[in-house]
């Protein structure tokens, strides 16, 4: 009987997945949800009331003569890039290629996108003219421009229909590729394909649809001049040159993918995002002159001489044979790197220093073999490169001539600080929360004292203090950028709320877990970066992605120290210019547009990057 129940108990019971839930028609999804009962139909009716007389009142203030957009329309250059010299925007279009080209090459590659019915699409553009032609209804436009849009929404929603009715048919009746919930062949459509679509008309009306366009001339007195016909050539070329770009990256990543190992080519990639923020952000837009006197003279010398004693000391502290005095050697390096910060000393040496001491403490973790040990001292090295690159390029002063401290503003300003801040807070924020869950007292009580003094300081604190205060105690010949700065304090402080968001991840994984990494021989490194780590950030992934969303938002204080972001220019710039006074509403609620869009898109990332590893599901 003992053995009968414990063959029974062994043996694996397949996963049936829950009935799927039938679609219900248009008019029984009604019935079913919003008049399924008296109650529900009062309450249904009485909420279209109040949302028809918020949607109203919304509409019309947006379509109220009086409401000044052309101050959003002229200044969209200084939303976007503050002042930066016109002549020199070719710098400007070259980085935004460049992110297009590694983005169309990242989605081809890493196959992104899915697949949705046609008839889902049809469904949706069908409720897109539903909602287009009720918002007509009740937008105060004139007859014919009411007229116009319903005839717009009439096309939307016939095309909906069409694809709902007969495409969908069509496809079940001569089988495509894709199965809906009862197994019939359906068609479908790559949402790549969808948005490639939606961005070709968008990209093609601004040849064909009279926006026209605005400039802002300066003689005696400002007046904006408005030209009928469509948008200028400065604008719409370069879109189009972009969408071509991005199109084509995305088909030569498809021919790579099917060519190339997959596993080259994503590490490749990797690497290319990596390196292009920097190498854009100081050598593209700043286009430093590097004083290679300098350059050849001190910071190759203290490259070279970090990265061979720092490689023979890392390689001789990875040996499992070194024991304890390793842990005492690498205490002395941290000593003598808090040290240097006492004498006048060259702060990529301090730095420097610092870094050694952090891979000297980490060096018993990732003992092993020669191998290991290879890949520890690269690791290294390549850490070093970076790091002495950045510090050299941040110390070069702009050629760029523009008015003010940094040579961009606007939402390119907003997008420098809260990507960088991301780039660097994230490994930082790990590396902590590693750090205070550690079994090692010197890292745990480090870690615990950075987080928990970095967050019992206002964020505005910290930014002040690092433009300002930093600056002073840098030695003589070092010049650090007031965006750098910020960017290195914003990250300290970002790290700090992100590592407390990965330490709850980690304590979700089960000491199972570690007991069954250990007994299949792993290390301490191996078990946390492919069996610990991995859980951990999957568990995370709803708060990081909050973290990263307030990050993007937060930005906005960049204005309490003078730099021009989109949100200080459209407050302060704009409605002080003599056409556009008294604009503020207008300007303000783009902004708020923009910054809903990109936070809207980082929310449905973080959706289906939960759906994808399966979070939340049993």
């Amino acid at each position: 009987m003992s053995e009968l129940s414990s063959t029974t108990g062994n043996l694996e019971v397949p996963y049936t997945p829950p009935p799927a839930t039938p679609h219900l028609a248009p008019r029984e999804w009604v019935r079913a949800n919003l008049f399924s009962t008296p109650f529900n139909s009062v309450l249904t009716v009485m909420s279209a009331l109040i949302l028809a007389t918020i949607a109203r009142g919304l509409l019309s203030f947006l379509f109220n003569p009086i409401r000044q957009w052309d101050a959003t329309a002229t200044n969209l250059r200084l939303l976007m890039t503050q002042a930066y010299p016109e002549e020199q925007y070719l710098r400007v279009w070259v980085c935004t290629a460049v992110i297009l080209i590694l983005t169309g090459l990242s989605l081809a590659v890493w196959r992104a996108g899915s697949h949705v019915p046609v008839t889902k699409v049809g469904r949706n553009l069908l409720a897109t003219g539903a909602v287009v032609a009720l918002m007509t209804l009740l937008a105060p436009f004139s007859a014919s421009a009411t007229v116009q849009w319903l005839v717009a929404a009439a096309v939307v929603a016939g095309v909906g229909e069409t694809l709902r009715r007969g495409v969908g048919m069509r496809a079940s009746a001569s089988g495509a590729s894709g199965s809906d919930e009862s197994g019939d062949q359906v068609a479908t459509i790559s949402t790549l394909t969808l948005i490639a679509i939606a961005l070709g008309g968008l990209v093609a009306s601004l040849w064909v649809v009279p926006y026209g366009h605005h400039s802002y001339l300066m003689d005696r007195t400002p007046r904006v001049l408005a030209e009928p016909g469509t948008v200028a050539m400065t604008t719409k070329l370069p879109w189009t040159i972009m969408l071509l770009i991005v199109m084509a990256a995305t088909f030569l990543g498809r021919s790579m993918r099917d060519r190339l190992p997959t596993n080259a080519t994503r590490a490749t990639l990797l690497v290319a995002w990596l390196l292009a923020p920097p190498t854009l952000l100081y050598l593209v837009l700043r286009d430093p002159s590097f004083d290679m006197g300098h350059v050849l003279g001190t910071d190759l010398p203290i490259f070279g001489a970090y990265a061979i004693g720092g490689g023979l000391l890392l390689s001789w502290l990875t040996r499992p044979t070194t024991g304890e005095i390793g842990r005492i050697v690498a205490a002395v390096v941290l000593v003598v790197g808090f040290c240097t910060f006492l004498t006048p000393m060259r702060m990529i040496v301090r730095i420097d220093m610092l870094m050694l001491a952090s891979f000297a403490l980490a060096a018993p973790t990732f003992a092993g073999g020669p191998r290991a040990r290879r890949r520890y001292v690269t690791g290294w090295l390549g850490v070093l490169g970076v790091s002495s690159w950045l510090i050299t390029a941040i110390n070069t002063p702009s050629t760029v001539n523009v008015p003010g401290d940094f040579f961009i503003g606007g939402l390119s300003l907003t997008f420098i600080v809260a990507v960088f801040t991301i780039v660097v807070s994230f490994p930082l924020g790990i590396l902590l929360a590693l750090a205070r869950t550690s079994t090692m007292p010197i890292f745990r009580l480090l870690a615990t004292w950075f987080i928990e003094f970095v967050r019992g300081v206002p964020l505005i604190t910290i930014l002040i203090f690092f433009s300002i205060m930093v600056p002073l105690f840098l030695p003589r010949g070092m010049e650090l950028g007031e965006v750098a700065a910020v960017v290195i304090g914003y990250a300290l402080f970002s790290s700090a709320y992100l590592a407390e968001n990965v330490r709850g991840g980690l304590q979700s994984v089960t000491r199972g877990q570690h007991e069954a990494a250990e007994a299949v021989g792993m290390t301490t490194g191996q078990k946390t970066v492919f069996i610990v780590l991995p859980q951990a950030l999957r568990v995370s992934i709803p708060p990081l992605v909050g973290h990263c969303i307030g990050v993007f938002k937060e930005t906005s204080l960049l204005a309490i120290i003078g730099l021009f972001d989109v949100l200080y220019i459209a407050r302060a710039v704009m409605p002080n210019q003599t056409e556009f006074m008294g604009s503020t509403r207008e300007n303000v609620l783009f902004v708020s547009l923009i910054y809903w869009i990109f936070a809207y898109q980082m929310s449905k990332a973080s959706m289906r990057l939960e759906r994808r590893t399966g979070l939340g599901e049993r």
